[in-house]
């Protein structure tokens, strides 16, 4: 019958949405638990630019010593 293929459906859509959310759980450890930014639009670029120029930091996703990184 028809709903003999939902087991074999249901295997594959898990085997194919791991790698999905794999990479995003990788991401997140390796960063510290934030997001990675993005910029849609010139002004938002601006904004990460000011930040990075304000933070002193190479890398925008970096936490500085008091803010409940290690």
């Amino acid at each position: 019958m028809w709903y003999e293929i939902l087991p074999g459906m249901a295997i594959m859509a898990a085997c194919l949405s791991v790698p999905g959310l794999a990479t995003v759980f990788v991401q997140r450890w390796s960063s510290g638990g934030k997001e990675k930014r993005v910029s849609r639009f010139p002004y938002q670029w601006a904004l990460m630019q000011r930040d990075k120029r304000l933070s002193g930091g190479s890398k925008r996703y970096e936490a500085k010593a008091g803010a409940g990184g290690p």
